[in-house]
């Protein structure tokens, strides 16, 4: 249905010119068809819409809840168009068929039907509800393979999730009276429940040439969890789509949106990325759950030396610490943890993320918008005629902002960033890429953590395994360590869902700028040689922080090499 359209019935007294606004306006944020709009609105009721297209147009209406059709009629038209836009074969005399319809301006659906069936088509109107229960109850389009899924899925499960962005409850627990509503709509909030419930950190939703599958990443690693019906792809991917605020009509570009729930009375942030591909859209949700991040720096793995070290130096009055690793290592775990340790109310906190994922009281936190051109650089700017003490800045990653942070630490501030390099000495080398003076970065660095995240093992079904020494010998244990190391694996429980591991814990690198290192920096000797100044004055490197965690029985062999270098 057209804009025209809206008009004609704006002259026909049908609609106010605000309703129509309205309309238009609800239909460019959701995508749906403007006569599925007015309904559900409640601006104009079906019949009614139906009554006006059929004097304007001269197109009769028919009842399908009363048509029978045969089998052989429905293969005439294919799926595809069926579902596209919302048409229904009725009969067939001769060589003319007869289509209903409900938007009668659509006259693509027609010419689409013709060519692809060779026959004549003559339109009768009826409306979207009617037809989209007789594509249902006609067509295999999955929806009672989908119920069935959500059924058996959400047996036993009781667990309410609120879309807080437009107050609306939905059920994802008890397929009771409220079952009614949409498979889609219920699959959705599902497959969002499950996942907090499993705790799991992304949801990936992943279109295949004849397989449609849904994976939590879940203690860092993907699981598969289930596939739903490949025809009910698209309809899944558009609810996403619109819970996001996201341009549902728009398939061919990349886009970013925000949802937000209440989920067990616990508010849960989503991050939604789409992502065009060959066999449709690819839809990831980062999971991000405000009430249970960790921000207690005893909780998140240090071994003791280190951790004393680190609370030492971000009490110091200037200077810049970085925390450096891939993306999903907890590099923002970590400088959360860090700030919300020093957030007392004579000190003024401020930050620039993109996104802000957790808000902490007490700290000023802003959002950067690179597409206004609001970008980390020009926050810094803004920042330092804020009068401030200590300033985070979410990521470096440019020459500009290395610079005013630079010149931010060297001037009275303590600066905390983020970095992504492979190890700690490596970021020096990455700041000097960057354009920064080693000079510069001598004077200004005082710390650098490198981090990883290995899987704990499950204290519920933990069990003592044999490795022979030799084994523990080629990983990186000294002999005489060797000896007297006990191994331990999860052997796989409810708790844990089988998989023997439940949570993460963190490995550090922590790097401190020692005055022989200092010297080495400024006169740009190599990563390498770095590193060996700073494991002789004590540094601890990730490979090394993870055998700790096996020979305390914390992780496992196998998972600290997935995540470490030899050294």
């Amino acid at each position: 249905m057209n804009p025209r359209l809206l008009e004609l019935l704006v002259k026909e007294g049908l609609l106010s010119a605000d309703q129509a606004q309205k309309a238009t306006a609800d239909q460019r944020r959701t995508g749906e068809r403007l006569a599925s709009v007015l309904t559900r609105l409640g601006l104009l009721k079906e019949d009614d819409l139906l009554d006006f297209l059929s004097r304007k147009y001269g197109i009769p209406i028919i009842n399908l809840g009363r048509v029978e059709v045969e089998p052989e009629i429905l293969k005439l038209v294919r799926r595809e168009i069926i579902q596209k836009y919302r048409v229904f074969p009725v009969r067939k005399v001769g060589n003319t068929l007869t289509l209903a319809l409900s938007d009668p301006t659509v006259v693509l659906a027609i010419d689409d039907v013709q060519f692809a069936t060779g026959l004549h088509v003559i339109p009768v109107l009826a409306g979207e509800s009617a037809i989209r229960q007789a594509i249902e109850r006609s067509y295999d389009t999955g929806v009672d393979d989908l119920k069935k899924l959500i059924d058996q899925e959400t047996a036993g499960a009781e667990a309410n999730l609120e879309l807080l962005d437009k107050v609306q409850k939905v059920d994802v627990g008890e397929p009771g009276s409220e079952a009614q509503e949409a498979p889609t709509i219920r699959f959705v909030n599902l497959i969002i429940g499950d996942a907090i419930r499993k705790r799991a950190s992304d949801i990936h939703l992943e279109p295949y040439e004849k397989v449609f599958r849904v994976r939590y990443r879940i203690d860092g690693v993907l699981h598969d969890m289930m596939n739903p019906p490949k025809q009910m792809e698209p309809a899944i991917l558009s609810r996403v789509k619109i819970m996001a605020n996201l341009d549902i009509a728009e398939r061919r570009l990349p886009q970013d949106g925000r949802i937000s729930v209440k989920f067990q009375s616990r508010e849960i942030d989503l991050r939604v990325s789409s992502l065009p591909t060959i066999f449709g859209e690819k839809i990831v949700m980062r999971v991000l759950d405000k009430t249970g991040t960790v921000l207690d720096l005893a909780r998140l793995g240090f071994e003791e030396e280190d951790l004393a070290r680190f609370k030492r130096t971000i009490t110091t009055p200037y200077g810049m610490i970085l925390v450096t690793g891939p993306t999903g290592s907890g590099k923002s775990t970590t400088l959360y943890a860090a700030i919300s340790t020093i957030n007392h109310p004579d000190i003024n906190i401020i930050t620039a993320e993109d996104p802000v994922e957790y808000n902490i009281p007490g700290i000023n936190q802003v959002l950067v918008r690179e597409d206004i051109g609001y970008t980390f650089a020009s926050a810094l700017r803004a920042f330092l005629r804020q009068d401030p003490d200590v300033v985070l800045v979410g990521e470096m990653r440019d020459l500009e902002t290395a610079q005013i942070a630079i010149r931010a630490a060297l001037t009275g501030h303590l600066v905390f960033s983020t970095l992504h390099t492979n190890d700690a000495p490596s970021t020096v080398t990455r700041l000097q890429d960057m354009g920064i003076p080693p000079f510069l970065i001598s004077s200004s660095l005082l710390l650098v953590i490198a981090q990883r995240l290995v899987r704990r093992i499950c204290l519920e079904c933990r069990e003592p395994v044999r490795v022979p020494v030799s084994a523990l010998i080629d990983v990186g244990f000294r002999p005489e360590e060797a000896e007297g190391v006990q191994a331990y694996a999860g052997k796989g429980c409810a708790t844990c869902a089988q998989t023997g591991f439940k949570g993460r814990i963190a490995l550090h690198e922590v790097m401190w700028l020692t005055p022989e290192v200092q010297e080495a920096i400024v006169r740009q000797r190599p990563a390498n040689e770095l590193k060996e100044l700073a494991v002789k004055a004590g540094m601890r490197t990730l490979r090394q922080s993870g055998l700790r965690k096996v020979a305390t029985g914390t992780s496992t062999i196998d998972e600290v090499l997935r995540v470490t270098f030899a050294d």
